[in-house]
């Protein structure tokens, strides 16, 4: 990912002006990454070592939405919806 997709991620899913990191930002970033290497491996299948970054960073994202879930429901599912996530 390159650095001006990630500004326009970070622009766009932050709370306050200063918002670097917090679970809603991290769960967009994560989901564009996780996007860009699904595409990698439709083309790369046998890279195993990717695949396991892959998996890494979905578990990594499955625990952030859990614990968004559990703090404040209205900011979970406005983010799920944002993001396309939980057909």
């Amino acid at each position: 990912m390159e650095k001006a997709e990630k500004d326009a991620l970070i622009s766009e899913y932050r709370t306050h002006e200063k918002d670097t990191g917090s679970t809603g930002l991290q769960v967009a970033v994560l989901t564009a990454r996780i996007t860009q290497l699904t595409q990698h491996l439709r083309v790369h299948k046998h890279d195993e070592s990717t695949r396991r970054g892959l998996l890494s960073m979905v578990g990594r994202r499955r625990r952030l939405l859990r614990y968004l879930n559990g703090e404040d429901v209205g900011r979970y599912r406005s983010l799920i919806a944002k993001l396309g996530l939980r057909r």
